[in-house]
């Protein structure tokens, strides 16, 4: 009799566990396409409370869906995407990072490719990638080893192809 009455005075706390909530995001690190393989991996190994829902590599988002309750404990409301983003960075060894979705109309980017020598690796393509992504302005970027060209859609009102390449030539990458 205990017991269904401890079960009884339980059972609202369960009936108002939260839902699951889904988050787009922009992902760097999805650089080239056999890399949405390794983030579905982190998330499924190193962050089992977050699955994804969807991965848009064309424009490095996914969609994300968690209990913030159960993934970030006392967080408030606004800091949570800088909590996972946190996560992400630690259990990625920081080749993956997590921002908010894009708030440029896709029409209103500009796609510019940069031809370069050298990138012999997934390791070398991170770098240049990373070079790249970083800069303001740059909504997505990938890099090919295969084809030695480094791809980026761009805001044109906050960036262009010549600081792009700037950034790349100061840190060694040779440009076709």
């Amino acid at each position: 009799m205990l017991r269904i009455a401890i079960l009884l005075l339980l059972l609202p706390a369960f009936a108002h566990a939260a839902e699951p909530q889904t988050l787009k995001v922009r992902v760097t690190g999805l650089f080239q396409a056999d890399r949405e393989k390794d983030l579905r991996e982190l998330c499924a190994e190193q962050l089992p409370d977050v699955k994804i829902v969807s991965v848009d590599f064309d424009r490095a988002e996914a969609v994300l869906s968690f209990d913030p309750a159960t993934v970030f404990p006392k967080v408030k409301p606004a800091d949570i995407l800088k909590q996972l983003d946190q996560k992400v960075r630690t259990e990625s060894n920081g080749t993956f990072g997590i921002h908010p979705a894009s708030a440029v109309p896709r029409g209103k980017l500009t796609r510019i490719e940069i031809g370069v020598a050298g990138l012999d690796c997934k390791a070398c393509c991170l770098a240049a990638y990373e070079i790249v992504a970083k800069i303001d302005g740059v909504e997505q970027a990938t890099a090919s080893f295969k084809v030695g060209v480094i791809t980026a859609l761009i805001d044109p009102a906050r960036t262009d192809k010549a600081k792009l390449e700037v950034a790349l030539k100061q840190r060694g990458v040779t440009l076709k």
